[in-house]
């Protein structure tokens, strides 16, 4: 009976990780047809895509932890209209991107980001623009290289401290255990969220969820780049007077507002906003108040 009772419990705790092995990677059947292209970078494919005019200046988006570039679609449309080329991307381990093994830390999406903009022949005069996961790793190039980014704009970036409720903690804290937790979990607290707040690029989230990597992508995530705090980071862009436009989101539960006030402290210049209203997803929810001050900050700069 009690070897009967181990086998048991062996099974379930397996279980979600064997769910996890026999997922399957992106393939080239769902790469076929996508708009873009794809890079074969040094930590593996990525998938990008242009948006707007041939010719003009260059804004490079960076989505956040649990969803691919598909949400810079109307703020990238909008953009493309006053002119700039848009280029957007998928992180490692979401949308149409590889998923390699490895801690999603600075050095990794620094790197992959890196690499692309190289791949894409990139050099000065960019403007950065992040949302969430994605304003950290923004701010963390915009530091690293100065020279090269001529504004950045962040969407409720993390880097600043955000909400993290005690089993949150202790799932990110907690090797083997904390996995078993997030594996069982976080599948049905997407689809929950979703069915609660609906939107239109709902379908392709869940889609994520069959991708071997994407779980495992989120989870290394926060335990890596989401807990980077970036005082010294912001305080180094202000002190090279990088034009840096932070947007927050008034409601947003995980990205508190109270980040606009941090920002503050770490650097003065920092010019802020506050979408009324607005919780998460903030380019695909309210992209046209987004806009709006965008292309406020544009025509003045």
């Amino acid at each position: 009976m009690g070897l009967i009772v181990l086998i048991v419990m062996a099974v379930v705790a397996g279980l979600p990780f064997l769910r996890e092995a026999r997922r399957k990677p992106v393939g080239e059947a769902e790469r076929r047809g996508a708009p873009g292209g794809f890079a074969h970078l040094s930590q593996g494919v990525t998938h990008y895509q242009w948006i707007g005019p041939a010719r003009g200046p260059v804004a490079v988006a960076i989505h956040g932890t649990s969803i691919s570039s598909l949400i810079w679609a109307d703020i990238a449309e909008g953009l493309g209209k006053v002119g700039y080329r848009v280029l957007v991307y998928d992180l490692y381990g979401r949308g149409l991107s590889d998923a390699p093994k490895g801690a999603q830390d600075r050095a990794f999406f620094l790197r992959q980001l890196t690499d692309l903009l190289a791949d894409q022949k990139l050099g000065q005069d960019l403007t950065l623009i992040g949302y969430a996961l994605g304003g950290a790793i923004a701010t963390a190039f915009t530091s690293d290289h100065p020279e090269r980014v001529k504004r950045m704009i962040l969407l409720a970036p993390m880097g600043m401290g955000h909400t993290e409720g005690r089993f949150e903690r202790f799932i990110r804290t907690t090797p083997v255990i904390g996995d078993w937790f997030f594996f069982r979990m976080f599948g049905p607290q997407l689809r929950a969220g979703l069915a609660a707040a609906p939107n239109r690029f709902g379908p392709a989230q869940l889609q994520e969820l069959d991708h071997q990597g994407f779980m495992p992508a989120v989870l290394s995530t926060a335990r890596g780049m989401d807990q980077e705090n970036q005082e010294s980071d912001h305080r180094a862009i202000g002190r090279a007077d990088v034009p840096v436009i932070a947007i927050w989101a008034q409601l947003d539960p995980a990205v508190p507002l109270s980040g606009l006030g941090t920002l503050s402290q770490w650097n003065r210049n920092a010019r802020q906003e506050v979408i009324e209203g607005a919780a998460r997803g903030l380019p695909f929810t309210h992209a046209t108040e987004v806009l709006k001050v965008l292309k406020d900050v544009l025509r003045e700069t």
